[in-house]
């Protein structure tokens, strides 16, 4: 398998995993039981780490729906928690822009999820025990189970302090700096600086792979030669590659980096526009103001929320014309293609397609990033493609392919 096909494919497992990372790895599994009660405060899990977002299912099984007052900005159901021998409740009331209902209605036969996104780490925020529960108009008291909080495992604390606290740092920082506070602005600009502190990297991982292409007619001439002796075939690939001072996971490195940035921006704006993730900021960042920060880019896009039409297509066709100009070589092969070149010519295709899907299932801030970062690798695609022809000196050498 040569270095591009294992990239193609790395690209598509990467994308596999964050579309599993962002709508099951971290999602909590609801708490199950065989009982049926009339009316049930479940929680999402009985233990949370350190700012893992604590949600209450209120479930009616009842004939009738059931009212509950909305205490907004004050949270949602009470909160209590364990302390000195008994249940105390706790209390937070955040400056957010609540909605227009007064009441929570939980439809007959129905069950509501209720987020503490908005008073998370406020309520939440130490060790301990919790519980939570509302009085219903009927007068009755519900109540969840008791459920606990404890400190994060260590790779949830490396994500957070690592990868998501830094470019949530950095993105409020812009935002706050620039005109208008513009949210869009500052992902490009953000996005900006990721690609500039990895263009050494990704610049050379660009050459490696052209390199790599120049190479194909020689691997192909060792499998040909050595058919069959896949040891043989594995030995002189390795010696070609070290003879041409070719890794062939050299572009793996930049493209790793990038996923990440990926999902914590997800993140960052799905989940950190609020109040209640001030805790996050570094000491100099405090007194920023969430209520100023415009989300609405250019007035056409909302980055906060999925885009279903535009963006995805944009996505797609500059990840399109990226894919093209990564395939695009020095050499023309006449004769029967290989199965190699008929899958990366397959994958210029599936993958466009395979990416904008995953941007019509993410906040419009996250396409955003992606459609920006892939503009700066065309560019550096560009250049890349034109040192290698100008090293190639001259017309397109003409290979044959034997049938």
């Amino acid at each position: 398998m040569n270095k591009k096909t294992l990239n193609n494919i790395l690209k598509f497992l990467v994308i596999f995993l964050i579309v599993n990372y962002i709508y099951g790895v971290f999602v909590p599994k609801q708490t199950s039981t065989t009982a049926v009660e009339p009316v049930r405060v479940v929680m999402s899990n009985s233990e949370y780490g350190k700012e893992a977002l604590v949600t209450a299912t209120i479930e009616n099984n009842t004939d009738k729906d059931i009212i509950i007052p909305n205490d907004c900005p004050g949270e949602p159901l009470d909160v209590y928690t364990y302390s000195s021998g008994e249940w105390k409740q706790i209390q937070s009331n955040p400056t957010i822009t609540c909605k227009p209902e007064k009441t929570i209605t939980v439809k007959t036969k129905t069950s509501l999820k209720v987020p503490y996104d908005n008073w998370n780490y406020a309520l939440f925020g130490n060790n301990g025990r919790y519980k939570v529960s509302f009085k219903a108009d009927d007068g009755k008291q519900y109540e969840s189970p008791e459920f606990t909080v404890v400190d994060q495992n260590i790779f949830k604390w490396l994500w957070t302090t690592f990868f998501y606290q830094p470019i949530y740092n950095v993105l409020i920082f812009l935002t706050a700096k620039l005109p208008y506070h513009d949210l869009g602005f500052a992902i490009i600009l953000l996005t900006i600086i990721i690609r500039m502190i990895l263009l050494v990297p990704s610049q050379k991982a660009l050459k490696s792979q052209k390199k790599m292409q120049e190479l194909q007619p020689k691997l192909e001439e060792i499998k040909e030669k050595h058919k069959g002796d896949q040891q043989k075939i594995s030995m002189e690939t390795m010696e070609l590659w070290k003879t041409h001072k070719v890794n062939p996971f050299g572009s793996c490195l930049p493209l790793l980096i990038q996923f990440p940035v990926f999902i914590a921006l997800f993140y960052v704006v799905g989940s950190g526009l609020n109040p209640d993730h001030a805790h996050l900021l570094y000491s100099g960042f405090v007194n920023v103001s969430f209520n100023e920060i415009n989300t609405n880019f250019l007035r056409i896009l909302e980055l906060t929320k999925p885009n279903a039409f535009v963006l995805p297509l944009i996505v797609g066709l500059l990840q399109f014309v990226q894919m093209k100009m990564t395939m695009k070589r020095n050499t023309v092969k006449v004769g029967k293609k290989s199965d190699m070149d008929m899958a990366n010519g397959a994958m210029v295709y599936v993958m466009p397609v395979m990416v904008a899907f995953i941007t019509v299932s993410v906040p419009a801030a996250a396409g955003l990033y992606w459609a920006t970062s892939t503009l700066f690798g065309i560019a550096q695609q560009y250049v890349v493609n034109k040192d290698s022809e100008k090293a190639a000196g001259g017309p397109k050498q003409i290979i044959e392919v034997k049938a």
